[in-house]
């Protein structure tokens, strides 16, 4: 009997600087960030001057002044993305993916035919490296938990297996921010406590953790310190929103730019609700500011809506409302989400034809940028605007 997990966390590096390095030999082994205003990846030659995604361009600059600024290329990265994505389907009928460059597999019922977790793993790799010309890092464990700080401890272009017996010997060594959920806020008030390790979070009783952190977060944290994590790898989730933002860079906005900003996220993302059959009930606004801190905010509607005139009406007003935090602290990312979905043919209208009506314009100009692209029908304030929206579409 193996004592090798049979989950699987797949997780390519750098991802999008690493596409860059692929895509031009000048790049590689040297250091590259992608993005100018706000860095969206940094290879691993940059972050060993302290580069960091989410991290101000000019501070990057600073940091490694003789990086390599590339601008993002989304289409290159989603093609990426699938075909690494085709290796995993591949290798296991049951694949999870996280995000763009992350997934979780389960490979637990094929070791007659392909051999030992650690065995698919190693071959998994070798395929993404061959037939995509990227690296990619892979933890093995027994929990999806154990198996995604694995991959996180193995990076980059690493594969590391956790076994049945080393679980919490492991584990407990490791800084308390690898457990989900540990943030910075909970870090330092963890730290406050003495908690520094994982290890030294198990030694505390849940009751104790629910008392100092609250109860979903108190009994989460208490399980995974154990490396009790039952959540079974699931495929063919269905999205549980959709979403996308923009990076702004440093300097200031109008609020008729930001207007524009929100007006193209909100077009981009609608069109992709109404492409996937769904409908919302929640538009949420998703903001950054120059201090790097982040607030979200929602608005959940009276029923649920795949028009784009309710959606921006929405989100509208929630930047509206946020405008005196933008005005004091400066914004540095602007995003929009749609969540609390379901099928559109759950809708029960009110009128006959209520919702056709609706949306039928929206769903005419679909078919209008569908044919002849999506700059071939577009708002009179998006003339002659960067239409970049596409680099930054949140996960799910």
């Amino acid at each position: 009997m193996t004592d090798e997990g049979p989950i699987l966390h797949a997780d390519l590096d750098s991802f999008y600087a690493s596409v860059e390095q692929r895509d031009d030999p000048r790049l590689r082994g040297r250091p590259v960030i992608v993005g100018g205003g706000v860095v969206l990846a940094a290879s691993y030659e940059a972050k060993a001057y302290g580069v960091r995604t989410a991290m101000g361009g000019r501070q990057a600059r600073r940091l490694c002044p003789h990086a390599v600024v590339v601008p993002p290329r989304m289409s290159a990265y989603s093609a990426a993305s699938k075909a690494v994505f085709a290796v995993f389907e591949d290798t296991t009928p049951w694949v999870e993916g996280l995000s763009i460059d992350e997934a979780f597999l389960d490979v637990g019922g094929l070791a007659k035919v392909a051999g030992r977790p650690s065995v698919i793993g190693e071959r998994l790799r070798r395929e993404v490296a061959e037939r995509v010309g990227l690296p990619i890092t892979v933890g093995v464990a027994r929990t999806k938990f154990l198996a995604k700080v694995a991959s996180r401890v193995a990076k980059p272009d690493g594969l590391l297996v956790v076994p049945h017996d080393g679980e919490l010997a492991f584990l407990h060594p490791l800084p308390v921010e690898v457990v989900w959920g540990v943030g910075k806020v909970t870090a330092e008030k963890l730290r406050t406590r003495g908690i520094r390790t994982v290890g030294q979070l198990a030694e505390y009783r849940e009751l104790d953790l629910v008392s100092m952190l609250g109860r979903a977060s108190g009994r989460q944290m208490h399980a995974l310190s154990h490396n009790h994590d039952p959540r079974r790898v699931t495929m063919g989730r269905r999205r549980r929103s959709i979403g996308a933002q923009r990076a702004l860079g440093r300097g200031r906005r109008s609020p008729e730019e930001l207007d524009v900003v929100l007006l193209t996220i909100v077009d981009r993302i609608a069109r992709r609700l109404r492409a996937a059959h769904r409908v919302c009930r929640t538009v949420t606004l998703r903001l950054r500011f120059a201090d790097f801190t982040r607030v979200t905010r929602s608005q959940t509607l009276h029923e649920p809506t795949a028009g784009t005139e309710t959606i921006v009406a929405a989100a509208r007003a929630l930047l509206a409302a946020a405008m005196p935090l933008i005005y004091d602290r400066g914004i540095t990312l602007l995003g929009a989400s749609l969540s609390n979905l379901d099928d559109d043919t759950a809708i029960q209208l009110a009128l006959p034809f209520e919702r056709e009506r609706a949306t039928a314009l929206d769903t005419a100009l679909d078919s209008v940028r569908e044919k002849f692209g999506r700059a071939s029908v577009t708002r009179a304030v998006q003339l002659g605007r960067p239409d970049d929206l596409e680099m930054l579409m949140l996960p799910d």
